[in-house]
C-alpha cells in the first residue's frame, strides 16, 4: 500500500448522488426565481458545501435565500436518496478490501453529517462507516477549496498529511487535497479529466483504483 490512510469524498465517489442532488437543486433555485440548469448546478456548486450556494446566489443577485432553504433542499434530496440512491459501482469491493487488509479509510465530505448517513443508509454502505470514520464540513470553519476538512480528517485518524491519499471527482475536493499537501486521485465517471487538473492520477473506473493505491499503473495527470 502507497499510503498510510485512504480519504474518500463521498457525492460521486461512495454514493451515486451527484445527478439526484444537482437535479433537486437546479429545480429548487429555479422555483425561487433563480433560474438554473443541471449543468449549472454541477459546473457550481458539484463538492461544495451548501454555504456556497448562498453566496454565490447573493452575489450574482444581491438577493438571500429563504431562512428554510437547506432543510427544504435536504428534505428533498433525502426523499430521493432513500428511494434512488445506489452506491458508486465497484465501491463496496474496495471498501471490503481495504476492510479486510486492514487499511485505514474514512469519509471527508462538504456534505452534513445527516446528509452523509442518510446517504449510506440508503446504498447499504454503511456498514464501512462508523462515527470515527466520518467527517463533515460541519466539523471546521472551511469547507473545500480549503483544505481544513481533509487536515482535520488526518489528525483525527492519526496520519501526517503527506501520507494520504484523496480520492475526488470534484475541482474543488482537488484543490483542496492538493492544499493540503495530500495526493489526489481524480475519478472521471461524471467529470471530465480536463477539469480535475493537479491530480496525482486520474482513473475512470472504481475497479481501477486498488491497484493504484498498491502500486500499478495508472495515468499521471
Amino acid at each position: 500500500m502507497r499510503y498510510d490512510l485512504v480519504i474518500f469524498d463521498n457525492d460521486g465517489v461512495l454514493v451515486d448522488s451527484e445527478p439526484l442532488s444537482n437535479r433537486h437543486l437546479a429545480a429548487y433555485l429555479t422555483e425561487l426565481g433563480h433560474p438554473t440548469t443541471y449543468e449549472d448546478s454541477v459546473r457550481d456548486y458539484m463538492g461544495s458545501a451548501m454555504h456556497r450556494v448562498h453566496d454565490l446566489i447573493e452575489e450574482r443577485t444581491g438577493q438571500r435565500l429563504p431562512a428554510d432553504f437547506d432543510d427544504v433542499f435536504h428534505a428533498r434530496v433525502f426523499a430521493a436518496f432513500e428511494r434512488d440512491l445506489k452506491p458508486v459501482p465497484g465501491v463496496a469491493e474496495v471498501l471490503e478490501k481495504l476492510t479486510a487488509d486492514g487499511v485505514p479509510y474514512c469519509v471527508a465530505s462538504s456534505g452534513s453529517h445527516e446528509r452523509i448517513r442518510v446517504g449510506h443508509r440508503a446504498a447499504m454502505l454503511d456498514r464501512f462507516f462508523d462515527d470515527s470514520r466520518i467527517f463533515s464540513s460541519q466539523d471546521v470553519g472551511r469547507g473545500k477549496p480549503a483544505p481544513d476538512l481533509f487536515l482535520h480528517a488526518a489528525e483525527r485518524m492519526g496520519t501526517a498529511p503527506d501520507r494520504c491519499v484523496v480520492v475526488e471527482d470534484s475541482p474543488l475536493g482537488v484543490q483542496a487535497a492538493v492544499a493540503a499537501g495530500m495526493d489526489v486521485y481524480g475519478f472521471t465517471a461524471m467529470t471530465p479529466a480536463e477539469k480535475l487538473t493537479g491530480v496525482t492520477r486520474l482513473f475512470g473506473d472504481m475497479r481501477e483504483l486498488l491497484p493504484l493505491l498498491t502500486g500499478g499503473d495508472g495515468a499521471e495527470n
